[in-house]
Parts: structure tokens; sequence; C-alpha cells
């Protein structure tokens, strides 16, 4: 994996200064292509790519895919990123959330046609909801509650994929999807309210560690550098439009995470319970059996390494 190869194509990354695009945005230059980052800076950063910014191949544009993003020149692929990913900021303003994922997505699906250009919808694991199929295949349809705290997130990402595949079928647009389970690793935001980030920030401060329900609940964690792979070779294949898992499989409770962290990070932290929020799964884990068989793909970096890597990140 992550050989360089020199592709120059121009590629556009709506949530490319998010946590992943960024990942992203570095894995693409890399190799060799021409980057145009969108990004409305609503979750993303500027520090996360900053170390870009005097590239000559790269192009940050501040703006939001709800407008008409204006691109002179001729784009070969698209990412679509552009998405709040965390319940601290997609409940912050939920009809945003919402209309970034059904115009927002529709302006990038008309933009790709434009160009003739291919387009990657990054979905999500939420879209199985909590989950009666376990682990879950991309052929379950899921268990979503359509009009609850999350739904502008879940079922803004369901109506997404929807639009994708029906520019597919009626307009020849060339997509690509993927469901993104739980990604943790360097440029996550400290108070994004993603488990990860809230144990390590929390540990490093000897601050309580706080579990919500009683920690028997599970997931499944994947470095971000794996995600960023199955999302090229996703985007590179021409058999299969998706939608494609991209997730560890391998699944640790709650309890067991926060345990982890606090040992990696040497803490004095002890955990505390609190209520578990309204509509959150019990369990999350993907079944990765098509990855594997398209694009012969799995995540290759351990948790131990990773979270080892993250934590120096947070510190």
């Amino acid at each position: 994996m992550n050989n360089i190869v020199n592709t120059n194509k121009t590629v556009l990354v709506t949530g490319g200064a998010g946590f992943i695009g960024s990942h992203l945005v570095k894995r693409l230059l890399e190799e060799g292509n021409r980057v145009i980052c969108v990004d409305n800076l609503y979750t993303g950063a500027r520090r996360n790519i900053s170390e870009f910014l005097d590239n000559h191949s790269f192009t940050f544009i501040k703006d939001d895919v709800n407008n008409h993003v204006d691109v002179k020149e001729q784009i070969d692929e698209v990412y679509n990123l552009a998405c709040p990913a965390s319940p601290v900021y997609y409940q912050k303003d939920p009809v945003f959330t919402i209309t970034t994922n059904l115009v927002g997505t529709k302006n990038m699906l008309d933009l790709a046609l434009q160009h003739g250009a291919k387009i990657l919808q990054a979905s999500t694991s939420e879209i199985y909801g909590d989950p009666e199929e376990h682990p879950q295949k991309e052929d379950y349809w899921g268990n979503v509650n359509p009009i609850g705290f999350r739904s502008c997130y879940d079922e803004g990402k369901r109506a997404a994929e929807t639009l994708c595949f029906d520019y597919h079928r009626k307009r020849d647009a060339k997509i690509r999807v993927i469901r993104i389970f739980n990604t943790y690793g360097p440029n996550m935001a400290k108070d994004d309210g993603r488990v990860i980030s809230n144990f390590i920030t929390q540990a490093l401060n000897n601050e309580d560690v706080t579990v919500y329900g009683d920690g028997s609940h599970t997931r499944s964690f994947q470095y971000v550098d794996d995600l960023v792979e199955g999302m090229i070779r996703m985007m590179n294949q021409d058999e299969d439009p998706g939608p494609v898992n991209l997730g560890n499989p391998e699944e640790f409770t709650i309890q067991e995470l926060a345990e982890k962290i606090i040992e990696l990070t040497d803490s004095d932290s002890k955990i505390v319970h609190k209520e578990l929020p309204n509509d959150d799964p019990q369990r999350r884990k993907p079944d990765i059996s098509k990855a594997k068989e398209l694009l012969d793909w799995k995540p290759e970096v351990d948790i131990d390494d990773g979270l080892k890597k993250t934590v120096e990140y947070f510190k």
C-alpha cells in the first residue's frame, strides 16, 4: 500500500480542511495530483492544510457546497466529504447539516457531470442506525429513527446516497459510494465529541473519562491512513459504484477503549458513567468482505499503533 504514483489528475476535495479530508489531500498531492480544496471551515481548520498552502499544485477555496462552487479548470475527480460528521457539530445546526447532505451533494453531482468527472460520496455507517443485523453488510437497509436528534445526519446521508444512485441511473453520473465506519487519527478536533478524541483529551488532562451508558456498547475503529487508502482504491476502480463499507472489523466495547487510552497515556483518570444519548447504536461493526474482494483492501494499522500516533498529536 501507499506506493507513490504520478497520476497528474486534477482532483476536487470538498471538506478538504477537515480531519479526513486533510489526510486525503496530502496523499493525493504526494501522488502527483493537482488538488483543489473547498471548505467553509465550519468544522475544518486552516491548520490542517497549512503545510499545503505554498504548494503550486494545491488551491484552497473557502466556500460552501450549498452554493454553486465556481471551478474554472477542468477536474477529473471529486471527493465529496463536505458535511459536519460528529454529533457535537451536526446537531449544532441540524438544518444546515441535512441541507449540506441534500443541496450540497446535488451541487457536487451536477459539477461532476459538467466536467465528466468521477465522484466519490463519503457516506457513513450511521445509515445503518442502531442495527438489528451484526456485523453490517452493504445490503442491510438499516434501523434509523427519521425524526430523532441524529436524523439530520443519519437520514441526510441516506438521502445523499439516494441522490447519487438516481443520478447514476438517470444521468449516467460516474459515482462511487463508500460507508465510513469510526475513524481516528491526527487532525481530529479535541472538542468534536467523537469518543476517541474525548477520551484522549480527558486522559491527557487527568480528568474523569466519560463513558456514556454502562460501557458494553461496541464500536470498531480504523486509522485514517487505512481509510484514505480505501477511498483512493474505490475511486480508481470501475467495476462497482458501491456502496462499500470501509472500516476495521476489530470490535471493542467502549469500556475497553477507555481503559486502553488511560493506559497508553499513563493517566490518573478514572472512568465515570453517564446516561447514553438518544438513538446511540449499541453495536457497530462492518462486514468488509466486499472491500476485500473489490478493492483488495483491508485495514493494516493496529489499534495500539494508531492510538499512539493520535495521542502524540493531541499532546
